[in-house]
């Protein structure tokens, strides 16, 4: 079977927040394997240790704690696309803080900055960012997934209360999105992780995941990748305003 790289048709375009390291650097792989061009959006510089071609005039250095930082973003996507569309924006980018130990941050422990910070990032980039490509993604029929949690739903043992609400948060604009752009053709839709095997991983997830997961094993960053790259596709065309666990039943 011919793969789009041999084909003479237009390659769909991805737009990547958080790409950098974990679920995000897997998600730009098989995107990059499946035909896709991929433009990718973290505070790091392009790293030498990513393995895919293009990806350094593909990479937009920005800060998401920055609202400043969202129009200069939709610009420079809009002038890299020169014309082609957007086929699908995931929001991936997150951070959340710890404490000097690696322990979780409780809501008396996490001061106003921090929460206006955390929710730059994890929740009101999502917003706006769609909302300033919104005409990119419109004439695509386009693709929203955006990645919560399942600390989202429920009190987590490493994951902080500011993080856990702008997950909650996520999971509802997600709704928001897709009830409000669906008639424009365009499909907005959550992934929910659970443990993924990534590089920031806290103290004690084994023990979390032998006595809540079912499936008795962390999730590899692929795993949610592949799922992202379904909801992005024709395959998921009639798939709107979902949250969908991956999590290896951690959530029932």
């Amino acid at each position: 079977m011919a793969s789009w790289h041999s084909r003479q048709v237009p390659r769909p375009t991805l737009l990547l927040t958080g790409a950098s390291r974990g679920i995000g650097h897997a998600t730009v792989k098989l995107f990059y394997e499946s035909g896709w061009r991929v433009l990718t959006v973290s505070r790091a510089a392009f790293s030498s240790e990513c393995p895919w071609a293009g990806g350094v005039d593909d990479h937009i250095t920005a800060d998401l704690a920055d609202p400043s930082s969202y129009e200069l973003i939709a610009a420079e996507v809009r002038r890299r696309l020169g014309g082609a569309k957007l086929a699908a924006i995931i929001n991936n980018a997150a951070i959340s803080p710890k404490l000097a130990d690696g322990g979780r941050k409780g809501v008396s422990m996490t001061a106003y900055e921090e929460w206006l910070s955390l929710f730059n990032v994890n929740l009101f980039s999502a917003a706006m960012i769609v909302r300033l490509l919104l005409p990119e993604l419109r004439v695509a029929g386009g693709a929203i997934v955006n990645v919560t949690s399942i600390a989202g739903s429920r009190v987590h043992p490493f994951a902080g209360a500011a993080y856990a609400c702008s997950k909650a948060a996520l999971a509802a604009l997600t709704r928001e999105q897709a009830f409000e752009f669906g008639p424009m053709g365009i499909r907005a839709n959550a992934i929910a992780p659970g443990e993924i095997d990534t590089s920031i991983l806290s103290p004690g997830t084994d023990a979390l995941v032998e006595a809540s997961v079912p499936m008795s094993r962390l999730g590899d960053p692929a795993e949610i990748a592949r799922v992202m790259l379904f909801l992005c596709s024709n395959g998921a065309s009639y798939v709107n305003g979902a949250e969908i666990d991956v999590n290896g039943g951690q959530h029932v």
